[in-house]
């Protein structure tokens, strides 16, 4: 029976539901924290992973490497860089994670593919912040996200350099992406997961705000996205190295599909409600696929 690390921080839904889902397609999901792996050149691999003493994992399902000071973070991240060097199918690989929790590097990397994504700059410092509004705010508002951030948190509307916040606020790093409205009455937008290459659900969500996150109130309603959209989040989730991934997409006014952000780690709760398959099953099997 193929055995998968699955790192998570404690028993939540999530967890729950992936190791059900790996039950019952055959395999043994051993759930683990990443702060509790260790290097130790003394092992057979050079590696201490709780419930791996005498073996490597089949394979390894990241849900989350938990918050952590930077050394703790980069420990972590070096022990997946080593399951992946030991040949441990790793999802998502160290380097996925990298290039999605730093947003200016996926900005960059969806512009370098060619992939429609509103304008994005990332400066250091309040005064090279404010001069980029003063330039910038003429052409419509900008969105301030946190560099290292998720759910929604820390997100503001920027319509002139009067509405930056200091720079120890945002920890020196001002990551600025133009507001895009949406098409249609309303505020929303479209989380579409990617898992091996083919969307395996998508969801609209709706909000009474700007702000569409659904742990930030946003409603997840059904949604079958159309092949144009589906081929986006497809070539997003690639072009950042990810084997899974949820992919927030804009409609714009004239009908175009944007990328807007590329998650390694993707909740899929929210998701899960207007969906009739079941995501951790295919999250599990696509996994698996290389094992059979």
């Amino acid at each position: 029976m193929p055995r998968i690390a699955l790192l998570s921080e404690g028993a939540d839904w999530h967890t729950s539901a992936l190791r059900s889902a790996f039950a019952a397609a055959g395999a043994e999901a051993v759930p683990l924290r990443l702060a509790d792996c260790a290097f130790a050149t003394t092992a057979p691999h050079g590696l201490a992973l709780p419930g791996f003493a005498d073996a490597l994992p089949d394979a390894v399902l990241v849900r989350v490497i938990g918050d952590g000071s930077f050394e703790e973070i980069t420990r972590r991240l070096g022990v997946l860089h080593a399951l992946d060097a030991l040949g441990v199918a790793v999802w998502n690989p160290a380097r996925a994670i990298e290039r999605c929790v730093d947003k200016s590097m996926t900005s960059f990397l969806l512009a370098a593919a060619g992939l429609p994504t509103p304008p994005t700059w990332t400066v250091e410092g309040f005064a090279p912040a404010q001069a980029l509004v003063a330039r910038e705010a003429a052409a419509g508002a900008l969105v301030l996200k946190p560099l290292f951030g998720s759910q929604g948190r820390g997100l503001r509307l920027i319509a002139g350099p009067e509405d930056l916040p200091p720079a120890e606020e945002v920890h020196g790093v001002y990551h600025l992406q133009r507001y895009v409205q949406g098409a249609g009455p309303g505020f929303c937008d479209h989380r579409l997961l990617v898992s091996a290459g083919e969307v395996v659900g998508a969801m609209t969500r709706r909000a009474q705000g700007w702000i569409t996150n659904i742990r930030q109130g946003g409603r997840p309603e059904p949604f079958a996205p159309a092949a144009d959209m589906a081929r986006l989040a497809v070539a997003a989730t690639a072009c950042v190295g990810a084997r899974y991934a949820g992919v927030d997409i804009l409609r714009d006014a004239a009908g175009q599909a944007l990328v807007l952000e590329v998650n390694s780690m993707p909740a899929w709760q929210g998701l899960q409600r207007v969906t009739a398959s079941n995501l951790a099953r295919a999250l599990a099997d696509a996994v698996l696929v290389p094992l059979r």
